[in-house]
């Protein structure tokens, strides 16, 4: 089959990820073989290419060298065998969820970690949803909380959480206020938000509101200015962190509000996102009923995922990047 595969640890895409033939994956008793139509780069990928910081690495990913073949992980397609112990899913099912190298023709998965594709979303869509939009989900509904009529910011409204962050936000009876840069200002407000920010111009704690939930996806702002714009009995939630450090890489600033929280009134978070099937289906219902919609800013294909990732890295993207594998009828 076709794969991306890398031999070793690198931050730049290009010197690391390589399209080659190789064997198809032999499941495990409790395993899915998953005929990749479609899969996604999210931040995540970068991580675990790059084994930065290096904590990722022994998360699992390997110490000195990567023990999968390639970084994907998110990815939409039908099933092509299941293991011995698998019950609920059968060959010809269209699943979508979290397997492990899925820049391929073929990849394995956990039978919890997939669900079954929502029905009104492409094989491309699809893809773009499993670890981004999970991730959103249990930042809004989990640690935010959100509830009707609370105030949200959502800081890094415009990339792959971010953008579901918006619409389940909305979903959840919110008046949702994004922060993005200039070029993405229309994206976020098609995606439902009720008041953009342009951080190019504007400082989002100008002390004329107070969140009662603050989302910060990857935006490193600094605790003290996202205090300032938090009520006092507010929640702010960071959502990854990304600096250069190759030790901490920008965790330091969860621990800090993690050490903080239990002195003030205001509770300063972060969490890791749950990957399972129970909440793949609750984002599909909030996908089916019309409430949220990927958004999907271009796709690549298998050979091109180098190109991709490079995209992500370089802040240009609007929402998901999708790799197309195995064009299903109709396209991805």
């Amino acid at each position: 089959m076709k794969s991306i595969v890398q031999d070793r640890y690198g931050a730049a895409p290009e010197d690391v990820l390589r399209l080659a033939e190789t064997e198809r994956p032999t499941i495990r008793r409790d395993e899915v073989l998953v005929k990749v139509c479609a899969a996604s780069v999210d931040r995540g990928t970068w991580h675990v290419m790059a084994g930065l910081p290096y904590p990722v690495r022994a998360a699992g990913f390997g110490l000195r060298r990567p023990k999968y073949a390639n970084p994907g992980r998110a990815l939409a397609g039908t099933v092509e065998a299941v293991g011995a112990d698998v019950t609920g899913v059968k060959p010809g099912d269209e699943v979508f969820g979290i397997g492990s190298s899925s820049f391929a023709e073929y990849a394995r998965a956990r039978a919890d970690k997939l669900a079954p594709k929502p029905a009104n979303l492409s094989f491309g869509q699809a893809a773009a949803v499993p670890v981004s939009g999970l991730t959103a989900l249990q930042a809004v509904r989990d640690r935010g909380r959100v509830g009707p009529g609370q105030k949200v910011l959502i800081v890094g409204a415009s990339g792959g959480v971010g953008t579901f962050a918006v619409q389940i936000a909305k979903a959840y009876g919110a008046e949702v206020t994004a922060v993005c840069s200039t070029a993405k200002t229309a994206l976020v407000s098609a995606l439902g938000a009720d008041h953009v920010v342009d951080y190019t111009r504007a400082d989002i704690a100008d002390d004329t509101v107070r969140y009662d939930v603050i989302l910060d996806i990857a935006g490193n702002r600094r605790l003290s200015q996202l205090r300032r714009a938090l009520a006092p009995r507010g929640r702010l939630v960071i959502v990854g962190s990304e600096t250069d450090g190759r030790w901490l890489g920008g965790t330091d600033r969860q621990l800090r509000a993690q050490l903080l929280s239990p002195f003030i009134g205001q509770t300063l978070g972060t969490f890791i996102t749950s990957e399972n099937g129970r909440d793949l289906i609750a984002v599909r219902e909030l996908i089916e009923s019309g409430k949220v919609t990927p958004a999907v800013d271009r796709t690549y294909p298998i050979d091109d995922v180098a190109a991709a990732v490079r995209h992500m890295l370089d802040g240009r993207a609007r929402g998901k990047l999708v790799i197309g594998v195995q064009a299903p009828t109709g396209g991805f």
